[in-house]
């Protein structure tokens, strides 16, 4: 595995791929690299003659300062895991090496930034179609992946692909989750031992939800998430909502003929934790 962390350098070696007529992989990581990331990349060895993993903080995406100062930078630890992946090439930038002037793009996302995640983190998805139409831009993959944990990131970038007017394939990857129900996220290993302890009530709470279609009608379950978490000491609702999958658009009758998926972010100390279930 060859480590870049200039544009330069790697778009030369890109292009040695690219005249070959190569395809290639792009798996777009925060780092603080974890088993979710590891199916990814996976995935992506298995479907592709060559693949790059970037790890980039990216500083746009944050709302808040003190979660970007405090986000997991294991950057040695990151590489190690992708070396004995067979990884190509690993791509670790500066923020002046990904923005060496201010970007003050913005993208019509059709208000597919302005719901569940959007509405809390203003400014948010943003950030994430700057870095990720930059990412499409320097390296030209074949496919990107994403996980399925931050799925209206995954809603978001196919309508940027849309409007990039690009023929990358874009990949869903199922969520990862520990043994015990929460889904794999960097954020985990902030938690303390007693969060740790009381955060699969997330995923034990969207389970207990879906199981109630056929007795409540979707607000009715709505209702019922947020009276769950009124007695919780240690954690609090931020949202829930349960959303067709293009649009994200609220569902009010279980027969729609669309995808439903339950969409929840909860507070836990000062981690916040996403996570979603599939409620077809």
């Amino acid at each position: 595995m060859i480590v870049y962390r200039t544009r330069e350098d790697l778009i030369q070696h890109l292009k040695t791929w690219q005249d070959q007529g190569k395809t290639i992989g792009l798996v777009p990581t925060m780092g603080a690299l974890h088993e979710g990331h590891a199916s990814l990349v996976k995935r992506a060895c298995g479907e592709n003659d060559m693949v790059v993993v970037t790890i980039f903080v990216n500083p746009t995406q944050f709302n808040d300062p003190s979660d970007l100062e405090n986000y997991p930078r294991p950057l040695d630890r990151d590489l190690e895991l992708l070396q004995s992946m067979e990884v190509n090439i690993a791509f670790t930038p500066s923020v002046r090496e990904m923005y060496p002037e201010e970007d003050h793009r913005t993208f019509d996302l059709g208000g597919l930034d302005q719901v569940l995640e959007g509405a809390f983190r203003k400014g948010h998805f943003t950030g994430v179609a700057q870095i990720v139409s930059k990412l499409f831009a320097l390296i030209g993959p074949t496919r990107a992946y994403f996980g399925q944990k931050d799925f209206q990131q995954l809603v978001i970038v196919r309508r940027l692909v849309e409007l990039l007017q690009s023929n990358i394939e874009i990949v869903p990857c199922p969520i990862v989750r520990e043994e015990d129900g929460l889904a794999m996220s960097s954020r985990n290993a902030l938690l303390s031992e007693d969060q740790r302890k009381a955060a699969p009530f997330i995923h034990q709470t969207l389970r207990m939800a879906r199981e109630k279609r056929g007795t409540m009608s979707p607000e009715e379950v709505r209702k019922w998430v947020f009276s769950r978490f009124q007695n919780q000491t240690l954690m609090s609702l931020e949202y829930f909502d349960i959303v067709e999958d293009r649009g994200l658009v609220p569902v009010t009758d279980w027969n729609e003929p669309v995808n439903k998926v339950g969409c929840i972010a909860v507070q836990l100390g000062r981690v916040r934790l996403i996570d979603n279930l599939i409620f077809n």
